[in-house]
């Protein structure tokens, strides 16, 4: 791509704006981003329950695999609708001001969490428990 300028003689001057290295840099780049992608999707473990939890109480659990709609009654009188769908669960509406919660869109993997900061309601997928296999936030050292 070349854009075109005027030198101090009042001549055109042309220079590109992407030179060779530049476009190898931003391919070089695309590709591990594509590839560390493929890496988080292709190692997220499936969810098997949503746990629903009020002010850090579990207060519902119910299979991801069975649609169903549950109304959670929150912190102080609010209240969240959660839909499991599809093996997908979302809040579809939200008596807290700013609906947050629900531009949170669908879970389904294991890790995956909503929450409704005024409502005090989190809304968990968790997996299988392999008690052999412990799950680690972090490693440091």
């Amino acid at each position: 791509m070349l854009t075109a300028g005027l030198d101090s003689g009042g001549n055109y001057l042309e220079k590109k704006l992407f030179l060779k290295n530049d476009i190898y840099l931003i391919a070089g780049l695309l590709l591990v981003l594509v590839v560390f992608t493929a890496i988080l999707i292709l190692s997220g473990k499936s969810g098997k329950e949503v746990v629903v939890s009020v002010d850090g109480k579990t207060v519902a659990t119910f299979p991801l695999d069975e649609d169903l709609t549950y109304e959670i009654k929150g912190y102080q009188g609010g209240s969240n609708l959660l839909v499991i769908s599809g093996g997908e669960a979302y809040l579809t509406s939200a008596s807290c001001p700013d609906h947050l919660c629900i531009n949170m869109g669908k879970i389904s993997r294991a890790g995956q969490s909503i929450i409704c900061l005024p409502n005090r309601v989190t809304v968990e997928i968790v997996g299988d428990s392999d008690a052999s296999e412990p799950e680690y936030d972090a490693v440091t050292g």
